[in-house]
């Protein structure tokens, strides 16, 4: 009997681009791509930042290089993307939050938000999805979701429409870029302890109101995210696009 063989989650041979690649979660994806011997170009604004970042993976005896690179500007976006590509992974990772109630938010709040949050993560995905299709080369596009893009909670109405709108466009992608062989899908964490939201912490009443959601007990760890990773730029998620892994301790289940 000859029995099937597991699909491989190794990334030899590949090269992977992660935006906000500096901490955080960026920086955990790109850690998790090299250990399985992709390549990988982390981006980030802060030229120091994600330098600092590379040499720690080279230390590691693992390729990584830095690309210092404001993802809101489109232009630079299409340039750089193109003269330093083709990638076959992409971790379209770059995002930020401003927690308010609807009646506090204005218009900078709303570009600000929208702008990182969905618009430079299209433009990204699409320069990488372009570089894919004239190499004439198959892809996985991973699209860093979140939670709040399944469900809100209060204060989260522009974070909320930009990652539902992220979901949209992942089904969007996966549908336009099949027959290139280019696949298209998102990670939904839960709250992830990292630089950006660790002050949302600090207030006692609002971290009892996550824990209370969170039904594994904790709060989430960059670690927990990097299999999830791993798995959609490998050949193991060979048939998944245009689908979401919810990493989220059973949040959305209630």
């Amino acid at each position: 009997m000859q029995l099937p063989e597991t699909p491989s989650f190794r990334l030899d041979g590949k090269r992977a681009l992660v935006t906000g690649a500096g901490r955080g979660i960026g920086l955990a994806a790109a850690a998790a791509l090299a250990e399985q011997g992709a390549e990988v170009t982390l981006v980030a604004r802060s030229a120091d930042e994600i330098e600092s970042a590379a040499n720690a993976i080279r230390a590691r005896s693992q390729r990584a290089h830095a690309l210092a690179l404001d993802v809101s500007d489109l232009s630079a976006v299409s340039r750089e993307v193109s003269a330093a590509g083709p990638f076959d992974i992409l971790v379209n990772n770059a995002g930020t939050n401003r927690p308010k109630p609807v009646w506090d938010v204005d218009e900078s709040d709303y570009d600000a938000v929208l702008g990182l949050n969905l618009k430079s993560a299209f433009f990204v995905a699409k320069a990488v999805a372009l570089g894919l299709m004239k190499a004439g080369k198959s892809g996985s596009l991973i699209h860093m979701s979140s939670q709040m893009g399944q469900v809100s909670g209060p204060g989260r109405s522009l974070y909320s429409a930009s990652k539902f709108a992220i979901e949209g466009m992942n089904k969007g992608f996966a549908l336009d870029l099949a027959a290139h062989g280019i696949r298209s899908n998102t990670i939904a964490p839960t709250f992830i302890e990292t630089p950006m939201t660790a002050p949302f912490f600090e207030d006692e009443a609002f971290l009892a109101r996550v824990m209370e959601k969170i039904k594994l007990g904790r709060l989430g760890q960059v670690s927990d995210l990097m299999g999830a990773i791993v798995f959609l730029a490998s050949d193991a998620s060979a048939l998944m696009t245009g689908s979401t892994l919810t990493v989220d301790g059973g949040w959305t289940a209630e």
